[in-house]
Order: structure tokens, then C-alpha cells, then sequence
């Protein structure tokens, strides 16, 4: 991270607790914000460490899965860091060069981290389609916005799975081969096509590395990824019921809840700025202001954004901050990974 960088961060950051407390000011209701209490905010905190444990689960059971030995505690700092460079770097690009650091200080060999981290992103995009079929079911005879929002959500897991096949297809072709008609008339030919093909060989050994994966712990692994999905878009009903119990549940009420959250999350991956800029906060008060009773609106963006987000980007830079660091120093960022041949020597 450059000076020039972390201006920008600061300043998103300044920008996102700007539109809160604009939003804040907007919706606050005469009497003030309502107090969630003790219990309350307990609840809120255990939900969101079960959701963390349930990550750390994953990364650990896909190691298991896989014959590779990476403790609960080191699985817990690799989410952790992920979550504190997502948080500072735009369009959380720097939670995948975090997470592979903590590993490697680990002493997880190359190989190994490859194949964990692609298993774990692997079973989060299969999970997510699993939640998004379930939630369509769940919710069916809703609002067409409702289930036109879980066909976007879903849709997106199934295109990435597609270019991963794509991918898988690609990686199968010799090293030295000419790229395919299709991607030369797109202009990938030269160093392009050899950067690409590399980094699709990479991607071929990762995945067909999959087959030697323990398949009991893989379906336990993949259990609670869904696990975790399900945790996250519980946060704001649950916090809605705690803030009103006398609110109104019906599938209809319940719906934007569950839906919109789940879109949020998965969306604000293509928001370029540090923690969103306030683009995060301005969505939930567009598609939520009619869903969320006005006496408890902006104690539910207030908490529902510091239990899904500011909450793990603390626990990030407690648990693994200092690493975090030296994976996003331009200086020390890590070599292109090797081949899985040499990594193996």
C-alpha cells in the first residue's frame, strides 16, 4: 500500500461513515435511536463468530480433505487477514494475496495453498448456488423482484462456474499450443496468451487436483459453507426482531431481509473503493427503507453494518494485521506462483 493508496482508503472510509450519518440523520426518529440491549447485542456477536468459526471450519476441512495439515487456529488468521485486506484495498483485492501470505507463513507448501484456496472459493460458489436454489423455494409466490434478485445472485455463481470450466478446458491444451481461434480474434495472442495460459495450467492442476479430495470431509466442508451463507443473511432479521419484537412476520415481510442482505454482500464485490465508499450503505437504505420500520432503520444499518463487516475487518487487523501489511507492501509482494512441477522439487 502506497501514501497515495491509503489517502484513498481514508477517505472512503470518511465517505462511508459520512453517508451512515447522513442516512442516520435522515431516518433517526424523534425519540432517538433504540437501544439494543445487552442480550441483544450478545446474540448479534455470537451469530457473527459462529459465521466466522463456520469460514475457518472450511478452510481447515478443506485441508483435511485434501491431506494437507492446516490447524483451526491458522485457518481462523487466514480468513482474518482476507477480511482486513478486503476491508483497505480496492474491490477487496487483497484478500486473496493475504490469505495465501498467512499460509505461507504457515509453512504450507505452494502446491498445498494453491489447492486449499481454490477448494475453499470452489465450495463457497457451489454453496451459494445450493442457498440460492433453497431461498428460491423457500420464498416461491413472492414478489417478482424477489425472485428476479435470486436469479441475478444465482446467476453469478453459475457464470463463474462456467468460466472455471471454460478454464478447465483451456488448461487441457499443450503449453506451447497457439490459442484458440475464438481468443486470438479477442486479441489474446502473444504474452498475453502465455501469461494466460500459465495461469490457466495453474488452474487445470488445481482443479484436477480435487480428485484425490477425501469426499466425506468434502461434503462436511461444503456443508458449512452453506452453513455460513445462512448465518450471514440471518443477521438482519434477527436484528430487526430483537430491535421490534412486535414486528410482523409473514414470507412477504421476511423476503427483502433475507434476499436483499445476500445481494449486498455478494455485490459490493464490484464497488472499486475501500469498504464500499457509502455505495454498500446507500443500497441498503434504497432497497430496504420500505421493508424495515422507520422507528428502527438506522439502529438496523448501524449494526447490521458493524456485525457483517467492521466487526471482522477489527478481528482481521488484531489476528493477522502485520501480515496483512507485508502482503499488500509493493515491495514484498509474492512472486507469481510456480508451477505445481517445480513447487513439488
Amino acid at each position: 500500500m502506497t501514501p497515495a493508496r491509503w489517502l484513498i482508503t481514508g477517505l472512503s472510509f470518511a465517505l462511508a461513515f459520512g453517508v451512515s450519518l447522513m442516512i442516520v440523520w435522515r431516518t433517526v426518529p424523534a425519540t432517538g435511536l433504540p437501544a439494543l440491549g445487552l442480550a441483544a447485542h450478545a446474540a448479534l456477536l455470537t451469530l457473527a463468530l459462529v459465521e466466522l468459526c463456520c469460514r475457518a471450519g472450511k478452510i481447515h476441512l478443506s485441508g483435511r480433505a485434501l491431506g494437507v495439515s492446516i490447524s483451526f487456529g491458522t485457518a481462523m488468521r487466514t480468513v482474518l487477514g482476507g477480511d482486513f485486506a478486503a476491508a483497505v484495498t480496492p474491490a477487496r483485492a487483497g484478500a486473496e494475496p493475504a490469505r495465501f501470505l498467512v499460509l505461507t507463513e504457515a509453512r504450507v507448501p505452494l502446491a498445498e495453498r494453491l489447492l486449499v484456496l481454490f477448494l475453499e472459493l470452489f465450495l463457497e460458489l457451489w454453496s451459494l448456488l445450493a442457498v440460492c436454489i433453497s431461498l428460491a423455494l423457500a420464498f416461491r409466490g413472492t414478489s417478482s423482484s424477489m425472485r428476479g434478485l435470486l436469479g441475478l445472485v444465482a446467476g453469478y455463481a453459475t457464470f463463474v462456474l462456467s468460466v472455471g470450466a471454460v478454464g478447465l478446458v483451456l488448461s487441457r491444451r499443450r503449453a506451447d499450443a497457439p490459442p484458440p481461434a475464438w481468443l486470438a480474434r479477442l486479441g489474446v495472442t502473444g504474452a498475453r496468451w502465455d501469461r494466460l495460459s500459465a495461469g490457466l495450467h495453474e488452474w487445470g492442476v488445481a482443479v484436477r487436483g480435487l480428485r484425490r479430495a477425501h469426499r466425506p470431509t468434502l461434503v462436511v466442508s461444503l456443508a458449512v459453507s452453506v452453513l455460513h451463507i445462512l448465518l450471514r443473511v440471518t443477521t438482519l432479521p434477527l436484528l430487526v426482531w430483537l430491535a421490534d419484537p412486535g414486528f410482523v412476520w409473514t414470507r412477504e415481510t421476511l423476503a427483502p431481509l433475507v434476499l436483499w442482505p445476500l445481494a449486498l454482500f455478494y455485490g459490493s464485490v464490484v464497488v472499486p473503493a475501500p469498504s464500499g465508499g457509502g455505495a454498500v450503505e446507500g443500497a441498503f437504505t434504497y432497497v430496504l427503507r420500505d421493508a424495515i420500520p422507520t422507528a428502527i432503520f438506522a439502529a438496523a444499518l448501524i449494526w447490521w453494518r458493524f456485525y457483517t463487516y467492521y466487526l471482522y475487518m477489527l478481528l482481521g487487523g488484531l489476528a493477522a494485521g502485520r501480515t496483512v501489511m507485508r502482503a499488500l507492501r509493493p515491495a514484498a509482494r509474492l512472486a507469481p506462483p510456480m508451477s505445481t512441477a517445480a513447487a513439488s522439487r
